[in-house]
């Protein structure tokens, strides 16, 4: 196992470019399960998680091969209807493959899903949909048996809360069945839009892109496609806050500013300089003054992204004021607080909100820190780089889930960082 070894204090410079989204790659690559035929993905950021669902893929009968950030997927082989738990347990968008099973072969069998312990993310709202397109649905043994006789048929489903991965594997189940499907209060997340973009590139008939009402027409078949991820707008909020924490002048290359209203918003009142370009960000931030106390609350897109809290509360722990940090999304996305309070943060907890007394300019001092989730471990990085002294964030395999090639891209930017084994 490794740890992830940061000397801070050292502002950074430079550019930085951005990676395909992990969060849009998943979807897509459990997209080519719905048609026969080569599947060429492009800008597919090389991860763990992406490399689990190949896996999974794989043990479904397809195929693949890389070039670069190239994928090629071959849907053409797929024989079995069954994703197993030594598959599924490190990786919660496995559940994706329901959709595309159940549309493809009438039957799927998957393993409930793991992933980080953020809460605890029930799959309701996906067999609650699925049973709308009549399928009958069973939990035994901790797997989803799903099934149907012919093709499912359109419905009418309602979210009482947005789900994600709920309105990507509806959407592609209802892509091809008989009749019309109507999602209400659909998740709205530009990385569902990536989906839908590819869908249609594959023959699907989708009406409602970046709305919360989404009405899919059922075709008879799809075909074959070819489509690029979407930038990872986690991946740019992150190294957004590590040069605004850490103070520097820097460009972000190969982003979606568009992505991040919120984020970018907050940024501002916090009084780091923020130059949003088409495809790109600068960021500056002199630390001459201490950064300004500002209030979050985590919602539904385009709200403040839950998979940035972390993130921007490491950024408050140093800053002039009193923060209030409201997690309205997962209700156990604070287990970073205990680590950064190990660095010198003042944070109190009450229920799901965290309120963060600012360092007024001062900064956290390096420690021996652990990442308990995805986000959570790139929050201790943030903090590591602005921190005095040496910081060593254990358990990284978090880390590698959602973030490709980050120890070069953040020396890229003069920060002294490496990888070593614990």
């Amino acid at each position: 196992m490794e740890k992830l070894v940061i000397e801070g204090g050292r502002k950074l410079f430079g550019e930085v470019t951005i990676s395909g989204a992990k969060n849009a790659a998943l979807p897509l690559i459990a997209a080519s399960l719905l048609a026969p035929g080569v599947h060429t993905l492009h800008n597919v950021p090389d991860l763990r998680d992406t490399r689990t669902i190949l896996r999974l893929l794989v043990s479904l009968g397809l195929s693949w091969e890389r070039t670069g950030s190239t994928l090629k997927i071959d849907g053409t082989g797929l024989s079995c209807s069954e994703a197993s738990y030594d598959l599924v347990k490190t990786m919660r968008a496995s559940v994706l493959v329901l959709g595309p099973l159940l549309a493809r072969l009438g039957r799927a069998k998957v393993s409930l899903p793991g992933g980080c312990a953020i809460g605890a993310r029930p799959i309701n709202f996906h067999l609650m949909g699925f049973e709308q397109l009549g399928v009958s649905c069973d939990i035994k043994h901790g797997y989803v048996d799903a099934r149907i006789d012919g093709r499912m048929h359109g419905g009418t489903v309602y979210f009482d809360v947005p789900s994600v991965t709920g309105t990507e594997n509806l959407i592609m189940a209802a892509s091809l069945a008989k009749g019309t499907t109507v999602i209400k209060n659909a998740a709205r997340e530009p990385e569902i839009g990536n989906l839908i973009e590819m869908l249609v590139s594959m023959g699907a008939d989708i009406e409602g892109r970046d709305s919360s009402r989404l009405t899919i027409h059922g075709v008879e078949q799809l075909q074959a496609a070819e489509n690029h991820i979407t930038p990872d707008r986690i991946e740019t909020g992150t190294y957004a806050m590590a040069i605004g924490a850490a103070g520097g002048d820097a460009v972000i290359r190969s982003c979606n500013p568009s992505h991040l209203p919120s984020l970018l918003d907050k940024l501002r009142l916090t009084g780091i300089d923020v130059e949003a370009a088409e495809d790109s960000l600068r960021i500056r931030s002199s630390n001459k003054n201490p950064l300004q106390a500002v209030d979050i609350t985590t919602m539904p897109y385009p709200g403040y992204p839950t998979d940035l809290q972390a993130q921007f509360m490491a950024l408050m722990s140093m800053s002039s004021g009193l923060s209030v940090i409201h997690e309205t999304i997962f209700e156990n996305r604070f287990m970073h607080v205990a680590e950064l309070k190990r660095m010198g943060a003042n944070i109190n907890i009450d229920g799901r909100i965290a309120m963060v007394k600012g360092l007024g300019g001062k900064v956290l001092t390096g420690a021996q820190v652990m990442a308990t989730d995805l986000r959570a471990s790139s929050s201790l990085v943030v903090a590591g780089l602005a921190a005095k002294g040496r910081t060593e964030v254990s358990r990284i395999y978090h880390l590698e889930r959602g973030y490709e090639n980050m120890v070069g891209k953040l020396t890229g930017l003069g920060a002294v960082v490496w990888k070593e084994d614990e």
